[in-house]
């Protein structure tokens, strides 16, 4: 057997060849396309050396040669940067193989499959990352034998697909892209951890932030994490104003202030956030910025001067499985919100799009989709996006669209006036956001018969809507008034009180 470091020595010289005769700028089109084809099969292959070798790395390697870790260590005698020696460090952890105490065998990798694969020189550091990140995330959640069905099945990806099982001598499609095994990694987490979405959720929604820094060089810095439906948004309207069909961006009267100019009492308390019995409203001043800009979004996709997007105000579009959602889970639907809220089935046969809540209660599982979004959200978003819009039923019979049906339940610019003169604000209490910024909640759900009236409809910032299922507060109307009852932490009492903004509203009608 050669020497490994010979035969690396001897490659390094070929190259120094290849790259010393000053032949490859006068290549002709079709000869650079095959040179770079071989060079990726060349540069994969001593990516898995790298990594290789890396993962068969005593724990004290590093510190043998002066470094304190393997990714100071890689940093030097790579000559990447940390990120990229990072990138090779996890790689290596993931195809690295224990040693059997007893017989000294290695023991196969975490990823065998996709470790055959990176060794034949069919992916690379990128693809190895792509594939097995979405399944890693989920932890514990995935056990062994699903993850190694999930590797052999996204190996078989990385080679191609087969177009014709039954054929011997059927076609192979090319090998996939780093994204393409990206994607279907995200598919199979979905489906091995149905579940999966309501921790991440609970995490993404905790970090969600939008802070504006101080004046510097005559601009605002601008910083933040966006919820996956909120970047989705935006990007639709970036879209529509970018479209160069269109003139340009109007002036929508927009303004960003700094991040130390806060609305505050004298004695520095947040007026949206000082009730004395109990903080009503938990929210960080980012993460209130955040759900400002949220639903800035979804006023601007209803502006009368917001560039249409394909022919219609640019659509927040969720996708979410048929059956899932109608039994209260989430399901393949499209959901759309620009002026309110589209949910589609895109898949299943003869199954109803208009289910659960509107507020999202049943979602805390399940998972769902936003066109332009890499990752899946959870469910219940689609839950909450359709409270106040439309449903439309998209069903498929192998593939081909047969029939279209569509469930109007988005609440009329008229009823819309007369619910935010009712109500004013939010209706939660110590939530003094204007009705005009809310959107209007269906108390009754639409899919248990409430209709879309102004005897059913309050207005509900984006927050509280989106939190009504698990927040502890209850909604009912009376003869046409909203009322409203706390949790236990807020009210022991457990009484249903008339808002104080509808009251007032009530006494000067009357009089």
């Amino acid at each position: 057997m050669n020497n490994p470091l010979t035969l690396l020595d001897q490659v390094v010289s070929d190259l120094d060849q290849v790259l010393g005769a000053d032949a490859l700028g006068a290549l002709s089109d079709v000869d650079r396309m095959h040179v770079l084809r071989v060079a990726g099969e060349a540069f994969r292959r001593i990516e898995a050396v790298v990594v290789e070798a890396t993962a068969g790395a005593e724990p004290g390697f590093p510190d043998g040669f002066g470094c304190r870790n393997m990714n100071e260590l890689l940093q030097r005698v790579l000559r990447v940067d940390a990120p990229g020696a990072a990138r090779v460090v996890k790689a290596a952890d993931l195809l690295h193989r224990d040693v059997e105490l007893t017989s000294g065998a290695r023991l196969p990798a975490r990823w065998p499959a996709l470790r055959g694969a990176m060794l034949g020189g069919t992916i690379g550091i990128a693809g190895l990352l792509a594939a097995t990140g979405p399944i890693e995330r989920a932890g514990v959640r995935i056990g062994a034998a699903d993850r190694l069905r999930a590797d052999a099945e996204l190996a078989g990806q990385a080679h191609g697909y087969v177009l014709a099982a039954a054929d011997a001598a059927a076609d192979v499609a090319p090998p996939a892209t780093p994204e393409d095994l990206k994607q279907f990694a995200q598919l199979i987490a979905l489906y091995l951890d149905p579940d999966g979405s309501a921790p991440s959720e609970a995490e993404a929604s905790q970090s969600r932030s939008f802070t504006i820094g101080r004046l510097r060089n005559g601009t605002y810095p601008v910083r933040g994490n966006m919820l996956p439906e909120t970047y989705a948004q935006m990007q639709l309207i970036f879209d529509a104003q970018m479209n160069p069909k269109t003139a340009g961006p109007e002036d929508l009267g927009v303004t960003f202030r700094p991040s130390d100019e806060m609305d505050c009492d004298d004695d520095g308390a947040d007026p949206f956030n000082s009730d004395p019995r109990n903080v009503i409203d938990p929210r960080t001043r980012a993460q209130k910025q955040h759900d400002a800009l949220a639903a800035a979004l979804g006023i601007a996709a209803r502006h009368d001067e917001m560039p249409s997007l394909g022919g219609a105000a640019p659509t927040l579009v969720v996708h979410v499985d048929a059956a899932t959602f109608a039994a209260g889970a989430g399901a393949k639907f499209a959901v759309g919100s620009a002026a309110d809220a589209l949910p589609v089935p895109d898949s299943g046969t003869n199954s109803s799009a208009d289910s659960g809540t509107g507020t999202g209660a049943g979602f805390a599982a399940g998972w769902a989709t936003i066109p332009g979004i890499e990752a899946p959200v959870s469910a219940s978003v689609a839950a909450h996006t359709a409270c106040s819009g439309t449903i439309q039923r998209v069903l498929f019979d192998e593939g081909r669209i047969v029939g279209i049906s569509v469930t109007d339940r988005v609440f009329t610019v008229h009823q819309r006036r007369a619910i935010i003169a009712r109500d004013k604000e939010c209706l939660i209490p110590g939530c003094h956001v204007p009705a005009s910024w809310c959107e209007i909640h269906h108390v009754t759900e639409h899919a248990r018969g409430g209709p879309t009236h102004t005897d059913n409809g309050v207005p509900l910032c984006w927050h509280h809507h989106r939190t009504l299922d698990r927040s502890g507060w209850e909604i009912r109307m009376i003869g046409g008034i909203p009322q409203i009852r706390g949790p236990a932490w807020w009210d022991p009492t457990q009484r249903w009180r008339t808002p104080r903004a509808t009251l007032d509203t009530l006494t000067r009608t009357r009089v």
